[in-house]
Order: C-alpha cells, then structure tokens, then sequence
C-alpha cells in the first residue's frame, strides 16, 4: 500500500504528526495520504502515562480543544512534594519548589483518553488509522533509505508454521516514514544503530514506571491534587520516587518510577511500588478504595544529551522512540505533541517541493530553535545529579534548578548505559519483601490480570534470546537471575528441570510490553520484538 506519509506509533506524538500534516495539506486544499499503524488492540490501548499534561503543544495543535470536547477534565489544584522516611514524611514548602514542579495551568489526565481523541480529530481530517497492526519491520529502498514498514504476519503458531488463520503482513510504502514507538521502540532501536544515530551522544537512560488506577473514597478524594515523593522505600544510593494523581470521578492514580541504572540485582521495583504504598502518609488515600487497573512502561530519561539524532534518509524519529521526555518535569506527552508537529512540518515542507526519501533535515533545525529545546536544556543536568545519590543529587538538583534556573555554564553526561550498571549479586544481601495482603498490595500475576493482557496461546514468543545457556550460566550465576525481579509482569522465572538443572522460563503471555527486559538484561542478550498486532495490555483509561 503506498501513502505519502506512514506513521508508526498511535501514540500523542504519531497521532500529533499526522494531525499537523493533514491540517497543512487542507489550508493549501492539496491532497496528502496519510496511514498511522498501531500495535495495540485500539488507540489508547498500550498508552501508560502519569500524567500530569502541559497543554501548551495541544494548544498550538489544535488551539479550539476545550471546544472539541478534549478529556482534559482535572485542572491542577495543589502541589505536594514529600521526602519519605520510613515512618515519616517532610513536605517541601511550595516557595522551595523549582520552577519544573510547578503545575499550575496542567491537568490531570487519562493518557489514554487523550490518544483516543487525538485519533478521532485525525480520522476526521482524513487520516487512516489501523489499529491491531503491529509494523514488524523496516523496508529500505535500493540507496539504503527507508521506504515503509512492513506488519507481521497473523496467525503464525508457535512452531513458526502457518495456522489455520493465517493472513500474509503488509507493505505500507511512505515517500517519509516517522516512527512514534514509545521509549525503546523495537525499531527505533534498529534504526539507531544502523544509521549511527547515537554517535557522539550519552547513552539513553531509562526508568520503569509502574502504575495502578484506584477509585477511592469520595471523602479522601482531592480532584486536582498532584503528590510527589523522593527517599522510602529505596535506599539513597538508587534514584526513583512516586506519582500519586486525583483525577476526576473519585478516581487517583499512582505510580512508582525506578531509574534502571540501579546496582543491585536483587532490587524488584514492583515489590518496591507495593511496599511504598504501605507507608503512614500513602496508605490513608487507600482505605476502603478498590483497585481497577495495572500496568507498567519504561520511560526514556535521558534527555539533551542522550538524545539521537532524529533524521534518517527518508524518515525521523519522534515523541519517546527518540527520548524527548523531560525527566524533570516528570512530563513527557507535551514533548511528543510538539515533536510530532515539527516532524509534520518538516515533512509536508518536503512534499510540497516533491521530495522524497532525503533527510528531513529541517525538523532538527526547528527542534533546535523551539521551546521544546530551551526547555530540555534547562533540565539536562538533573537527572545526571539524581545518578549521584538520593541527598547529593536532590540538593545539587536544587541548586541547579532553584538558583541557577538550569543556566549553568555546564552539561553533565551519563556514564553508563543502564543495563552496565548491575553488580554482581554476591555484593548485595537479598531485599526480603513483604508478602502481599490482596488488599493495598499485590502480586505480580493478579495485577497482570487486571491490565488485560492477552496473546494469541500459540504464536512464536516474542521475547527472544540471542544466547539460550546465558540466563543460566552468567544471569542466575553471576547476578542471582535479576529478570525475574525487574519484569513488573512475572514473564521470567527460573525453574527446576526433572534432572535437577536450572532453566529460564519466559511466560510470554503475561508481557505488558514494558521494554523493561531489553534495557536492564545484563549481558542484552534479551532482544524484545513485536508480538502479534493486537496482543498485550489492554487499558482501558490509563
């Protein structure tokens, strides 16, 4: 199928691009044919934010969205940030807080929601949208630039044969192709290393957000109320805190995030997320509450200086396949809108002077000379400052943010790629976690259930081992199986053969597509690759 643009990703910043083209195309009355593919069952279906949303990249996208009925219902009313000791917590006083916690004019939203609209504004405007696709692979051309994608074949079983339903993928040919994966997007990641798109730049780093939608007692409920949390339950050596967001309806959302450049092997933030809602300041909010879903994602933190560079010949990479989070802020929906309308600019730009297949190399230059830049530079030191320890890290963070204003003459780097830092497990005690109580804690297997996570029983797993012997032989041996604590979803677990041996077992099946796995594997010798278009989670208004 050929189009003029082919998007990959149905997320904030796939759906912002194609927007912005189709809004291009009809003020010049020209006809540009536009195809945005989605993994997931439906548009918002694998989409997991916080999110607080700066409505700012909205407004200039489509400045009438309060009009349109856009699900931004909850504006911020206060913000709380906590330092939590085990038994006790200290509230920082709001006249210390530095610009990047502020969230006066932001709402709390469903991420979700907000994609849902944002795909019937594009479906308006005439963009065709497929969900249930998952593009599987990239097609070039014979001079080596990007000519489509093409899905994965459905239907295929797990012996690699063809079942009885079995239907050939698809080639979508685009004259651009943007990709608009999320963090650690499989083929974001091919296209990084096989234009060098890193070269000269930090390497990317990530955290694992995990998060749960409660609807709690109306008497506890604070539409509006924005919560924030640093220290217990991790130690002041790995970086990470908590999310805790009142939406509208009586419902909260609340989260943990981890950084994955964490030393210890024996750390699980899914059991850190569950311990932390124990905690005497946390667990108030959650009395008599029920709890409705799960689900977890990584978030790509390394801002500037780990960001690649975003053009290939004949495509670009937008929203978080290439990082625009700003870690800071803890905000990453209003960097994907304005990523993909430059992108869109860039490319309608290219079309109208009939190009194709070149370098798009004006939307860099746009990026350069917009906002979204200026602001990434003023948060560039931060998350290299929180590496260095939870008391250094928040003072010097402070400093950086409070008195310079994120102005100093100087740009910290990131070391390490995340999956470099584990120590070997005979350097650590293992983490006795307590057991769940069904109730404010949970195990992995009933959240998972929650998120709705379903794959076809049958199909080829789609989380790949480069080396079979390595999870044994250097993972449990040398690092204590660390996969099986750092997957939120119990994919991996280590089990006894007949014969006495240890063998990995990956229950595919409960995969929420996190990514976590193919960051955080010591030795990267797990290589996430698209499921089946339509399988894993299925939020319904995360």
């Amino acid at each position: 199928m050929e189009y003029d643009v082919v998007i990959v990703g149905g997320g904030p910043a796939g759906l912002s691009a194609a927007i912005k083209i189709k809004q291009l195309a009809a003020a010049q009355q020209r006809e540009v044919s536009v195809v945005v593919l989605e993994k997931g069952g439906e548009l918002g279906a694998h989409t997991l934010s916080g999110a607080v949303m700066d409505p700012k990249a909205l407004t200039e996208l489509i400045p009438d969205w309060k009009e349109k009925g856009a699900p931004l219902n909850t504006p911020v009313t206060e913000d709380r940030v906590l330092f939590l000791t085990e038994t006790g917590a200290h509230k920082t006083p709001n006249a210390l807080l530095p610009a990047c916690f502020e969230n006066h004019g932001n709402y709390v939203i469903s991420l979700g929601n907000v994609v849902r609209w944002l795909g019937q504004q594009a479906e308006a405007l005439g963009v065709e949208i497929f969900p249930g696709f998952a593009a599987a692979e990239v097609l070039y051309n014979d001079d080596g630039s990007v000519k489509g994608v093409a899905t994965g074949n459905m239907g295929v079983k797990r012996d690699g044969e063809a079942g009885p339903d079995f239907q050939l993928g698809m080639e979508l040919h685009g004259k651009y192709t943007l990709f608009a994966e999320g963090a650690r997007g499989h083929l974001g990641k091919q296209l990084i290393a096989k234009f060098h798109l890193d070269q000269g730049k930090d390497p990317q780093s990530y955290g694992i957000g995990i998060k749960e939608l409660w609807e709690i007692d109306p008497a506890k409920h604070q539409p509006g109320l924005v919560v924030h949390t640093t220290g217990w339950p991790l130690d002041s050596k790995t970086y990470g805190g908590s999310f805790l967001y009142h939406l509208e309806n009586n419902q909260v959302v609340v989260g943990y995030v981890v950084g994955l450049n964490y030393e210890n092997p024996y750390l699980s933030p899914y059991e850190e997320f569950q311990r932390y809602k124990t905690h005497p300041a946390i667990k108030p909010f959650f009395e008599g509450a029920k709890r409705i879903s799960y689900g977890a994602r990584a978030i790509a933190a390394g801002g500037l200086q780990s960001l690649p560079k975003l053009v290939f010949p004949g495509g670009a990479l937008i929203g978080c396949d290439a990082g625009f989070l700003n870690m800071s802020r803890i905000k990453g929906s209003h960097a994907a809108i304005k990523s993909g309308t430059l992108a869109a600019e860039a490319v309608y730009e290219a079309l109208v002077a009939e190009r194709q297949g070149d370098e798009l190399s004006s939307f860099s230059t746009a990026f350069e000379q917009s906002w979204l830049h200026e602001e990434l530079h003023v948060a560039r030191n931060v998350k290299p400052w929180l590496s260095k320890g939870l008391y250094l890290g928040s003072v010097m963070t402070w400093i950086d943010q409070k008195i310079l204003k994120g102005k100093a003459p100087w740009t910290l780097h990131h070391s390490y790629a995340d999956h470099e830092c584990l120590k070997p497990a005979s350097q650590f005690s293992p983490i006795n976690y307590p057991k769940p109580d069904g109730k404010l804690t949970f195990d992995r297997l009933s959240s998972v259930f929650i998120s709705n996570t379903n794959h076809a029983e049958d199909q080829p797993i789609h989380l790949t081992l480069k080396n079979a012997s390595v999870p044994v032989d250097v993972n449990l041996a040398k690092y204590a199986g660390p996969e099986s604590r750092y997957c939120p979803a119990g994919v991996y677990e280590f089990v006894k053969t007949d014969e006495g041996a240890d063998r990995l077992q990956i229950n595919a099946q409960n995969c929420v597509h996190c990514k976590t796995c193919d960051i955080k594997d010591p030795t990267q010798n797990i290589v996430w690759i698209t499921p089946e278009g339509g399988g894993g989670p299925n939020y319904p208004n995360m």
